[in-house]
């Protein structure tokens, strides 16, 4: 006797979806593939660690437009005596001037294009990479970033 198995439109979308299960749960188990936040790479001339700027924006109850500029990743950590390579690339804000206090690092990030400025954290400490645009609430900020030496 031979049998008939029907297939519903049912039974095909449940094995889609367990297929698509299976293969997510299979990439977020394979942590070699897992892609980190930013980059900071070590070569022979020192580590270098990727930023953007970021902007946001919204409209305040009374519709008044509002906007603030930052640094991302916010907060970057290396350690002391080490070379870094910073490549701050432009995406928000036509210009951003820019200086690290204390580091006597200065620069600026334009729209589209990536500035990079070398410099080697000899002293332990937080210091910050500030916006000269954007240095308060008045104009749109502060923005305001973190390098943290150990």
């Amino acid at each position: 006797m031979s049998k008939v198995f029907i297939i519903h439109r049912r039974h095909i979308l449940l094995s889609v979806c367990l297929l698509v299960l299976v293969l997510a749960a299979m990439l977020y188990g394979d942590k070699e593939h897992v892609l980190p936040a930013f980059s900071a790479e070590a070569t022979d001339t020192g580590r270098t660690i990727q930023m953007v700027t970021g902007e946001f924006s919204s409209k305040t109850s009374d519709g008044r437009e509002i906007e603030a500029y930052r640094w991302d990743p916010g907060t970057v950590v290396v350690n002391k005596g080490e070379t870094v390579n910073l490549h701050i690339y432009g995406v928000n804000g036509d210009s951003h001037p820019f200086v690290i206090e204390g580091l006597n690092v200065k620069g600026e990030v334009k729209k589209g294009q990536e500035t990079v400025v070398t410099f080697t954290a000899d002293k332990a400490g937080t210091y910050r990479i500030i916006c000269l645009t954007h240095a308060d609430m008045a104009h749109n900020g502060p923005m305001v970033g973190y390098i943290v030496v150990q």
